[in-house]
């Protein structure tokens, strides 16, 4: 039967090792089938596995309908701060009647002056007409100062206070959402929809204000010229909202249209550019840039649509504008000798300038409520589940854990709720100081246990105790900082070399060369320009996989704690690195409870206790010489490693 022993190296024709292969498979398929029940491969058949639970299929983001919520309305205007709000609208309240008190001066004076008969009376009234026209002009532009001033600090706060709250719900997300949810979706509100808020938003809002008291200012000058034109009003301004109600409702939907196509552009292109040597080695590269080109077309038809439809606003508004102006010079042909020329004069003026008023009334008035669509999309997280309290009232005293004893009382997990059990009536407990394998097939449960332990995952069933302490009945930035782990995947931050090492800066220089030497970077750290100081690219990619897994290490080394988990630490080292690693994982963490999912089982060969977990249960938990003479599931594990000996004691083992 085919077996190769690690290092050995075979050579051959391709149909040959092509046949060794299919041997080696279907060795391990009758060993799967030997070791696991029926029943059990029944279920397996109608329950996903573990590689399914995780990469969950990608959720398309949910596009709203129908009108904002006043909610919406609400929340923006509570981070825009009432007092901003009021203070806006005194401001530009002011403005526009110290506006509108000037067109009435000038109107009065120019009816004084049509009445006076010699030049001489005229000139002696002049200076002290102009200095209260010029008053007023100066009263006007201290309101306008003011109003830019308080309607910018009130969206700035506005911005920042939404900004922070979009980052403080993404961060309490769980871990599911970004499973189910392509990174586009929150790239685009961090960048599109806050950009909107921060620039958009203010200005359309500034706008808006702006024209509203204008329109209301005209309307009331006309009307008190010309009683009659209310009566035209009336029906005009229900056209205006009939228009102004259609409008909005096709133009709020595009708008939300646009930015759910937005998503799919920037996380296409993201993925691309992470995956662009896999694209390249297997020649896709036409079919990306094909699919990159259909999701933004299918951006542009909304943006097309968007300008479609602003158009067709236009010219509707523009038809019923020329209708005001209509409708009150022939009230004033019609009025004849009843008014003076200055009051007719002053309300066809207003006319003339209402058309263009109301125009931009009603498409800053349908702006601001398409572009609130940003406010919609960066308020949505706000009502999704989030993951537990970072800090709770009860909190574990400042030595826990002092023994390092974990229980796990027949605990249940699952990754979503429409999915099986992916951990089912786990119950173990370790001792103080002990050091537990965990080793698996592929499936079993051994990630999702680690998850567990840290509430990444949280419990369908059953509970954790550490040292006494139900880790349910405390914050996880209580329970997370007490736990230390060195995942399968490193990951480091772009900037120096020490803040990955130490983020909150709590340990001198000495320490971080003391750790870098036992984790043996320290060469090649000396051999750096700026040593300490070296800038790490992001995600460290200016670094090895191994490089930045014993990073990652020295990382665990300084924030020594009771319990250490090792999730498939050395799976990016080679092996005599790995050998040196796990001498000083042993030595340093000697005190210390460690629990090691295995990538290579000669790394807990040498565990006090193994736990073999199978479809998401404990089968086998016993100290590894024992499993061995039991000749169970961890034994053909062994036996298909090629590091079984005949005799069963540790020192032989290794």
């Amino acid at each position: 039967m085919f077996s190769v022993t690690p290092g050995e190296e075979r050579q051959g024709s391709y149909e040959d090792e092509q046949l060794t292969v299919a041997h080696a498979l279907k060795r391990v398929s009758a060993i799967n089938s030997r070791t696991r029940p029926k029943d059990k491969i029944l279920e397996q058949k109608h329950r996903p596995s573990l590689d399914q639970r995780k990469q969950l299929s990608t959720k398309k983001e949910k596009i709203p309908v129908g009108g904002l919520k006043f909610s919406i309305i609400l929340q923006y205007l509570q981070a825009f701060g009432w007092l901003w709000v009021w203070l806006t609208v005194v401001t530009y309240l002011g403005q526009n009647l110290v506006s509108i008190g000037q067109n009435l001066w000038l109107s009065a004076w120019a009816k004084e002056a049509k009445n006076m008969n010699e030049f001489t009376e005229w000139k002696q009234i002049r200076s002290n007409k102009l200095n209260i026209y010029g008053l007023l002009g100066l009263i006007k532009g201290l309101f306008v100062c003011s109003g830019a001033y308080v309607i910018t600090r009130g969206s700035l706060a506005a911005s920042r206070t939404m900004y922070v709250q979009l980052l403080n719900n993404v961060l309490h997300l769980p871990i599911q959402f970004f499973e189910t949810n392509s990174t586009g979706q929150i790239i685009s509100r961090f960048t599109k929809d806050i950009f909107i808020i921060d620039m958009r938003l203010h200005y359309y809002l500034r706008l808006w204000v702006n024209c509203t008291l204008d329109v209301v200012g005209t309307v009331l000058v006309i009307v008190g010229a010309l009683p009659l034109f209310i009566l035209g009003i009336i029906p005009l301004v229900f056209f205006y909202f009939s228009i102004q109600r259609y409008y909005v409702a096709s133009s709020r939907q595009i708008r939300r249209l646009t930015g759910a196509s937005h998503s799919p552009v920037i996380s296409h292109f993201s993925e691309t550019l992470s995956g662009v040597s896999t694209i390249r080695a297997f020649g896709h590269e036409q079919r990306f840039i094909q699919q990159y080109k259909d999701v933004v077309n299918e951006n542009l038809v909304c943006f097309y649509n968007n300008v479609i439809s602003n158009r067709w606003l236009s010219v509707r508004l523009e038809f019923l504008g020329n209708l005001i102006v209509l409708f009150a010079a022939l009230l004033a042909v019609l009025a004849g000798n009843s008014i003076d020329s200055a009051t007719v004069g002053l309300s066809v003026s207003y006319a003339l300038n209402i058309t263009h008023s109301l125009n931009f009334w009603v498409k800053k008035a349908c702006e601001i409520e398409t572009n609130a669509v940003a406010v919609e999309r960066v308020c949505e997280y706000e009502n999704m589940d989030k993951e537990a309290p970072w800090i709770m009232s009860r909190r574990p005293p400042l030595q826990w854990p002092s023994k390092g004893v974990v229980e796990f009382i027949n605990y249940q997990a699952r990754y979503r709720d429409d999915l099986g059990l992916a951990l089912q009536d786990i119950t173990f407990q370790t001792h103080g100081e002990e050091k537990i394998g965990i080793v698996g097939r592929t499936g079993a449960g051994k990630s999702t246990l680690s998850n567990c332990l840290f509430r990444i995952v949280e419990r369908a069933g059953g509970k954790i105790i550490i040292d006494g302490i139900d880790t349910s009945t405390i914050g996880l930035h209580d329970l997370r900082g007490k736990l230390n782990i060195i995942p399968q995947h490193p990951i480091l931050f772009s900037g120096t070399l020490q803040m990955n090492l130490d983020p909150l800066n709590k340990y001198s220089d000495s320490k971080l060369w003391e750790v870098l030497e036992l984790c043996h970077l320290k060469e090649f750290v000396q051999s750096l320009p700026e040593k300490l100081l070296h800038e790490i690219s992001e995600g460290g990619e200016n670094l090895s996989m191994g490089q930045r897994q014993l990073v990652c290490l020295a990382r665990a080394l300084l924030r020594k704690t009771k319990i250490l988990v090792l999730d498939e630490a050395t799976a990016s080292i080679d092996f005599e690195t790995d050998k040196l690693v796990q001498t000083t994982i042993r030595k340093e963490f000697s005190d210390c409870t460690i629990l090691t999912i295995a990538h290579r089982l000669q790394s807990i060969i040498d565990s006090d206790r193994v736990l073999v977990l199978d479809s998401g249960r404990i089968v086998e938990f016993e100290a590894p010489q024992n499993l061995i003479h039991q000749k169970g599931l961890f034994y053909e594990m062994t036996t298909d490693a090629g590091i079984t000996q005949d005799s069963g004691t540790k020192n032989k083992l290794l």
